[in-house]
């Protein structure tokens, strides 16, 4: 019978470090080799020696790094078998945002599955998550929480269909934005999306490397005052905030979580992570032997599984 590592995965100051492939995974700083999961800032990073990621993530971080070296990075198309040292690795969707990958990981025979950020709602603009058995379950945690339940997403964006006003919509830059657009151009098509300069670019990489056509246009302060009240100015959360005294527009921020939700005039709840009951749906279909939690808390989940399924946080590097 094959044996799970506790340590085949650990957390450093650096990031998540495999000592059996000599290997990060979304390393914080430069290192030899880093694996990345997706291209968000928080996740991706330059300055490696050897990076491995899905060719969108290279497309998307090339954009944010301009000047990161070619010749560091390997782009592993999904469900492509590599290795690093010696360890076995594939790419499968996630479903977070274009080019989000799990992280799939077989070393002596024990497969370890590192979700990454992950989503098992509908988006149009990205991979579908694929479901993978795995011994070990390395999951995110940020919304493991019993309260948490991510609401319908077409219902929380037809909030916006009868409001005879323009909207400022504040969300993120890579992923949320380019969402919002589709599910924008596709339930509410009488809504004209403008886009915040710092988004043009990645729309535009979006249309490039994505799966469905987006309608919008480079926001302007005179489209937005003249016309039709039927414009919806996507922002990003700085623009967002500083925007606090904006007037001749209702404001809503597109998040999952509740304090972002304060003082702004419509309330819309829209994650790009999975909530209580997708982690455990998405548990059911792994069917891991053990659960590693990362990026949350996992306290709710060990209490949720006692008795049933060992269930801890990622072990800190000594």
């Amino acid at each position: 019978m094959s044996i799970i590592h506790d340590d085949f995965l650990v957390k450093d100051e650096l990031g998540y470090y495999c000592r059996y492939g000599d290997f990060y995974i979304d390393a914080l700083a430069p290192v030899k080799t880093n694996i990345i999961s997706h291209a968000h800032g928080d996740h991706a990073t330059q300055g490696h020696q050897k990076i491995y990621a899905t060719p969108a993530t290279f497309a998307l971080m090339q954009n944010k790094f301009p000047k990161m070296a070619a010749s560091s990075m390997e782009a592993i198309v999904f469900k492509q078998v590599f290795t690093v040292g010696k360890v076995a690795i594939t790419f499968l969707p996630a479903g977070h945002i274009l080019g989000s990958a799990q992280i799939l990981m077989i070393y002596q025979g024990v497969s370890y599955l590192y979700t990454g950020d992950y989503k098992l709602q509908r988006d149009d603009t990205c991979e579908p998550i694929v479901i993978q058995p795995a011994d070990v379950l390395i999951t995110e945690s940020t919304f493991a929480d019993p309260s948490v339940s991510h609401p319908d997403v077409d219902k929380e964006i037809l909030k916006l269909e009868d409001i005879p006003h323009n909207i400022m919509l504040g969300c993120y830059t890579l992923g949320k934005a380019q969402r919002l657009t589709a599910l924008i151009n596709d339930l509410l098509p009488e809504r004209e999306v403008l886009v915040h300069h710092k988004m043009y670019p990645v729309h535009k990489l979006y249309d490039q490397w994505g799966y469905k056509r987006l309608r919008y246009s480079l926001y302007n302060r005179k489209a937005m005052k003249e016309g039709r009240t039927n414009k919806i100015y996507l922002v990003p959360p700085l623009t967002f905030n500083s925007y606090f005294k904006a007037k001749n527009v209702l404001k809503a921020f597109a998040s999952g979580w509740e304090r972002l939700q304060r003082q702004n005039d419509i309330a819309l709840y829209i994650s790009d992570h999975v909530d209580w009951k997708d982690i455990l749906w998405y548990v059911t279909q792994v069917n891991p032997q053990q659960i590693w939690t990362v990026h949350g808390d996992g306290r709710a989940l060990k209490k949720h599984f006692e008795g049933k399924l060992i269930v801890r946080d990622i072990l800190l590097a000594s």
